[in-house]
């Protein structure tokens, strides 16, 4: 645990601001928290090196977006179970005494016409800075927390989040960046997608796109199709059919030295399904590869199960199973478009991204500030 810093016993710690001087002690802690359509989900971490070591984590189902597809605003049941969760964290930040955070929401509040109140209701109640954070920004940050499963061999690179609201996908060139250096290559791009001239070799973001559509969203677009594999097959044609705009999309198919990350509870669902694990386990799960067939096999138990047999399973678990097949329909439809025996499995996200991106710009960890 950090050191407490001198400060009146009541004081909250303020949001992450611009590095400054003096340089912030690189025994502190580091909080992030993400607030999605169905989850909010918080890390507390201490760099450690090059990576940093999680001090404590937060994670509860608040379904913040419920309803929202038909009323456009967020429901006073959905703002008082997210606002509960929030003060959980609270809690874990003081215990920690943690000065540097960023706490971040993303498409419910985006697209809630409430949104403003909302972000005032969670700051009277729990004191807590939350912020709405833009797509890109959103993408930029998946794609930073991905940074060390980055083959070395890479050159081209396709990064999918799967949320619960929107979907982000980013597509890197990294064929004139050394091997060496192609995953600390990802790690720069926090900055930006395209950022100021630098004397590090650059990745090369060739196109990103956000469809807003992520597993409850898609869910909610098909809820009245009542055939199983009715339902999921339109799902992941309507997927497909919004990455029409997205540059990638009808390029040919990419060479040796493609790979496709994916960060989602789908993708590690579907990782967890694929090992056959009984109980989650990270280690297992987290890098990760996998083939189009071995995931087609996956989706393929999943539509012979039905509901029912999803409800049922241990791999899949009771908090996802009305989720899997639209994240299974948004995989699927990836695959058909860029088929690959590379894809990795990322057990990290938004909040990884965000832990990375406080911790270079301050310039505590190791190879920092990238």
């Amino acid at each position: 645990m950090a050191p407490r810093r001198p400060g009146g016993a009541g004081a909250f710690p303020r949001s992450v601001e611009p590095p400054g001087t003096p340089r912030p002690d690189p025994a502190q802690l580091y909080a992030a928290l993400d607030l999605g359509t169905n989850s909010c989900r918080m890390l507390i971490a201490q760099p450690k090196g090059s990576q940093f070591h999680v001090i404590d984590s937060f994670s509860k189902s608040v379904q913040l977006g419920h309803g929202l597809e038909a009323s456009g605003r967020l429901s006073r049941g959905s703002m008082a179970r997210t606002v509960q969760a929030m003060q959980i964290c609270r809690r874990k930040i003081e215990q920690h005494d943690v000065k540097r955070m960023r706490l971040v929401a993303t498409e419910a509040c985006r697209r809630a016409k409430n949104a403003a109140e909302f972000i005032s209701m969670v700051k009277k109640e729990t004191g807590l800075p939350l912020e709405i954070i833009q797509p890109e920004e959103e993408a930029r940050l998946a794609v930073v927390s991905c940074a060390p499963l980055v083959s070395t061999k890479t050159e081209q690179l396709l990064v999918v989040d799967i949320g619960g609201g929107s979907t982000e996908l980013v597509w890197i060139d990294l064929s004139a960046v050394p091997r060496h250096d192609r995953p600390r290559a990802i790690m720069r791009l926090h900055a930006g997608f395209h950022p100021a001239e630098s004397p590090f070799p650059a990745a090369k973001v060739v196109d990103w796109i956000s469809v807003p559509l992520g597993v409850a969203t898609l869910k909610d677009q098909f809820h009245d199709v009542e055939d199983d594999a009715a339902r999921f097959a339109l799902m992941s044609w309507f997927f497909e059919e919004n990455l029409a705009d997205f540059s990638p999309y009808n390029a040919s198919q990419p060479r040796e030295g493609f790979q496709i990350i994916g960060t989602s509870g789908t993708v590690t669902t579907v990782a967890a399904s694929h090992l056959g694990l009984k109980r989650y386990d990270r280690t297992k799960v987290d890098g990760l590869r996998m083939t189009s067939d071995q995931i087609d096999k996956v989706i393929r138990e999943y539509l012979h199960m039905g509901p029912e047999g999803r409800r049922n399973d241990p791999r899949i678990g009771r908090d996802r199973h009305s989720l899997i097949m639209s994240g299974a329909a948004i995989l699927q439809a990836l695959m058909r478009i860029w088929p690959t025996n590379r894809l990795s499995v990322a057990d990290r996200g938004l909040r990884e991204g965000l832990l990375y991106a406080q911790m270079s710009a301050d310039g505590v960890l190791e190879d920092g500030p990238f």
